[in-house]
């Protein structure tokens, strides 16, 4: 109303308009809305608190869940808990279990790049024992930080705990094998006896078909790898027989129980650098290849020999009056020719070895070589163990050996061969077997059996003879036996007693002798009678004077 009063001042004719109300709307807030506005912000900072103190939600793939229990299983670092098991479910390609692991926020800065779990439980193998004490307070998962910048919720688990921890200091190696061995995750690292470090871990690599072994050397003891340290296997007992004969290695007894490894810088060679971490070595199979592992033969020399060559193998030594020479490569007819019968065998050398002076090294080998075999060097078969049978190519001078030039067949230089002592013996073993082939072993076998079968004819009857000699023994009769002669015996005994000095036989065979006695002496005295008188015989004897009995003197 108060907007129409100046138009009806200013006299016009128009009719002022009609006046409209102005709506205004009233901005003041309902302080009824503060209740569940202020509800509404407590709900959400609350949501908030819970989730923010809930903890970051990690996954961690196992093959197992081998001792997890979802909510009880702790999650550890250094002993210290950081989190728990939420749950634990299959994956959905059913070959591995994924744990959910909640780890709470003030520990969500160990969560990065290069981070590792595993299962801590009782673990017993023949190097190491551990996690003994969760038989008590139960399993746990242990958390080793890793040492990235990024943050990952996703990882997957050891099945084996590593020997020591991403952030323990030291020397972290490689080594590759072609046969480890018993080298397993524990085995120890030894450097002249004395223990510096540990392998990590054993893994097979497909694509160059060899063992890879990660080693950890201790930060004390890094300063003892070089660049041209070698390592080598010193696990269990090593019984060998080559060209050189028997050898036997044993090591420590944790090494022959749990493997363990070895390294050192061959001797006569220097150290080199110091290696640093990352760096790959080879793992010898035993100290002796560490020190062939300079040897760079130059040439490959083929050598025909026209003997048996049963006991030349792949890698046997060459050698020089005993000096490494070379070894055995190849042996193989495919190197000679269809009208050539001798075997052809190949090998490298280093003619170097037969250098002797300064002047010597600045020839060239190649006329030094040659100028050697018109020399008379020759290579032969030599016995490197009579009871393996093992042989190895002796390269040496032959005085008496007939002249030869150095050739060359295809790639290779032919070394002129010579028969060795090994062909002298086996013609003389010949000659033996040829003579033991000539005597009549067939007769004398024939012979040896017919009397092996005489005397099993013997034995037999022999046995017979005693069985029934036994069926004898065993009768009635015969156990009698006994009683009829001591019967007998008796009786025997009585009649020789009879005979004796007290016997009656002996007084009748007395008084007979006394009674023969003096017919005797009648006998003879008729006998005296008639020598002396014939007549008596017809007149009788004359009688003569009565006797005069004679005095006592």
């Amino acid at each position: 109303m108060s907007e129409t009063a100046p138009n009806e001042e200013k006299g016009n004719s128009t009719p002022p308009p009609e006046p409209k109300a102005v709506v205004r709307r009233n901005r003041r807030w309902s302080t009824v809305w503060v209740v569940p506005l202020v509800a509404l912000v407590l709900a959400g900072w609350l949501v908030w608190q819970h989730y923010s103190e809930k903890g970051v939600l990690v996954h961690v793939r196992f093959e197992t869940a081998e001792s997890i229990v979802s909510g009880k299983t702790e999650i550890r670092c250094r002993s210290v808990r950081i989190g728990v098991v939420e749950s634990v479910d299959l994956s959905p390609d059913l070959q591995s279990v994924v744990v959910d692991i909640r780890v709470n926020p003030e520990n969500e800065q160990l969560l990065r790049d290069g981070a590792r779990f595993w299962v801590v439980r009782p673990r017993v193998s023949p190097s190491d024992v551990s996690g003994l004490g969760t038989l008590i307070t139960g399993s746990y998962i242990e958390l080793d930080p890793g040492d990235g910048t990024r943050m990952v919720h996703h990882f997957t688990g050891l099945e084996q705990p590593p020997v020591t921890k991403s952030s323990v200091p030291g020397l972290r190696l490689t080594l590759v094998a072609d046969n480890p061995g018993s080298l397993v995750a524990g085995s120890p690292i030894y450097f002249r006896g004395f223990e510096v470090g540990r392998i990590e871990r054993r893994s097979f690599d497909i694509n160059v078909r060899r063992t890879i072994l990660d080693v950890f050397i201790r930060e004390q003891y890094a300063s003892l790898v070089h660049e041209n340290t070698a390592f080598w296997n010193t696990s269990g007992i090593d019984v060998s027989a080559g060209a050189e004969g028997f050898r036997v290695r044993t090591p420590s007894l944790q090494a022959m129980m749990a493997g363990g490894a070895s390294f050192a810088v061959p001797e006569g060679k220097s150290p080199g650098k110091q290696a640093t971490n990352g760096t790959s070595y080879r793992l010898y199979p035993d100290e002796e290849s560490t020190r062939q592992q300079d040897f760079n033969p130059d040439r490959k020399c083929l050598v025909f020999f026209d003997q048996s060559i049963r006991g030349l193998k792949k890698g046997a030594p060459v050698e020089f009056r005993g000096i490494p020479f070379g070894r055995v490569v190849e042996i193989s007819l495919r190197h000679g020719t269809a009208d050539d019968k001798r075997i052809p065998v190949v090998i490298e050398v280093d003619p170097g070895i037969l250098l002797q002076n300064e002047s010597d090294a600045r020839a060239d080998r190649d006329a030094l070589f040659a100028k050697a075999v018109r020399e008379g060097l020759r290579a032969r078969l030599g016995t490197g163990s009579l009871l393996t049978g093992a042989l190895f190519v002796d390269v040496d001078f032959i005085p008496d050996a007939p002249p030869a030039e150095l050739t060359r067949m295809g790639e290779y230089q032919v070394l002129p061969s010579h028969s060795s002592g090994l062909v002298q013996l086996e013609e003389k073993v010949n000659a033996i077997l040829a003579k033991i082939n000539a005597l009549p072993i067939e007769d004398t076998l024939q012979k040896f059996g017919t009397t092996a079968d005489e005397v099993t004819k013997t034995v037999a009857e022999t046995r017979a003879v005693v069985d029934e000699a036994k069926k004898l023994l065993a009768a009635h009769a015969t156990q009698n036996m006994t009683a009829e002669v001591n019967a007998t015996l008796k009786e025997l005994r009585s009649s020789v007693e009879s005979l004796g000095p007290a016997g009656n036989v002996q007084g009748d065979l007395r008084r007979t002798l006394d009674e023969l006695r003096a017919a005797l002496r009648a006998f003879k005295t008729l006998s005296d009678t008639v020598e002396e008188k014939p007549n008596s015989l017809i007149f009788g004897r004359e009688k003569g004077a009565d006797p005069v009995p004679r005095a006592r003197k």
